[in-house]
């Protein structure tokens, strides 16, 4: 049977026994590549010489970017993209890129070439971080951005954020990422503490994003649940959650779009804590339930 297989993939010119799929013409292979995801091209590209060219093929690579992908690209050094092919230029945008002095981040999928962002804490106007009686940074290798927010105590809770951007049509989905109690490492193992949480079962927080054409969404939650898990399965204590806020769609890349959000919980009447916040997500809605909930980057 192996040689069987070795014979098809070979086709005429390396077998002499009929042929096989060495022998389909490149251009063809080309076509058939136009449906199929970037990891399936890559992998068909071992098959043999013709599988390889047209994995290769501009064309091919061309249909798997977004169709503003010269946008992504004028946030980069043009010497980095320069000369090179459209594959090349695909990897290039699949690794997270960053614009507003590196405290957002953009790139594209790399199953569906869609394009997702991310907005750190750093980027939000959030209330009292200047002051370290109640808010801290912490380093962290678990955020993109290598910093997450953590809230020790305060009795008004407002994170707001904006993030202008061409986004191609599509619909997408906004969440925050956040965190109950604070992390660290022990003894080279991961543990938690919730010496400061307190608050979160009381009132809801409230989720808001809109969109510069007059989109709205809303949601309310009361973050420390403890009884319940989360739609994965998952504790929200210890664990990174997403808070779906809403959705908005985008019919075209030209306006640019600006998405405005925020989450708050400014009853006074009790006092909160012990929440890191780490960003805020947007990505198209179906790529959402690919994502894992739990300690990740």
């Amino acid at each position: 049977m192996g040689a069987s297989l070795s014979n098809l993939t070979e086709g005429s010119n390396g077998s002499g026994h009929g042929p096989g799929l060495g022998d389909i013409p490149e251009s063809c292979v080309a076509c058939v590549f136009m449906y199929l995801t970037p990891p399936e091209i890559c992998n068909l590209a071992r098959l043999n010489r013709a599988f390889r060219g047209a994995a290769s093929s501009d064309s091919v690579w061309e249909s798997k970017l977004p169709p503003n992908y010269h946008d992504l690209l004028d946030l980069l050094p043009p010497q980095m993209y320069q000369n090179l092919s459209k594959k090349d230029i695909f990897a290039l945008l699949s690794r997270p890129i960053p614009f507003d002095d590196d405290n957002k981040l953009v790139w594209i999928d790399r199953v569906t070439g869609r394009v997702c962002t991310s907005v750190s804490a750093k980027a939000m106007a959030i209330t009292g971080i200047e002051d370290r009686r109640y808010w801290n940074w912490i380093p962290t290798e678990e955020s993109r951005f290598h910093v997450v927010a953590y809230l020790q105590q305060i009795w008004w809770f407002e994170v707001d954020g904006v993030v202008k951007f061409p986004f191609p049509a599509d619909i997408y989905t906004l969440s925050f990422r956040l965190h109950i109690g604070r992390f660290s490492k022990r003894l080279g193992r991961r543990v938690c503490n919730f010496e400061h949480t307190h608050g979160w079962d009381i009132k809801p927080v409230r989720f808001e994003l809109s969109t510069s054409d007059g989109q709205q969404a809303s949601y309310e939650c009361c973050l420390d649940q403890i009884e319940h898990d989360d739609a994965y399965g998952n504790h929200k204590r210890g664990c990174w959650v997403d808070y779906k806020v809403g959705e908005f769609t985008v019919t075209n890349s030209d306006p640019v779009t600006e998405v405005r959000f925020s989450m708050k919980q400014i009853d006074c009447t009790h006092s909160k804590g012990g929440l890191c916040v780490d960003s805020v997500f947007i990505v198209p809605s179906d790529l959402k339930g690919r994502k894992r909930i739990g300690v990740l980057k």
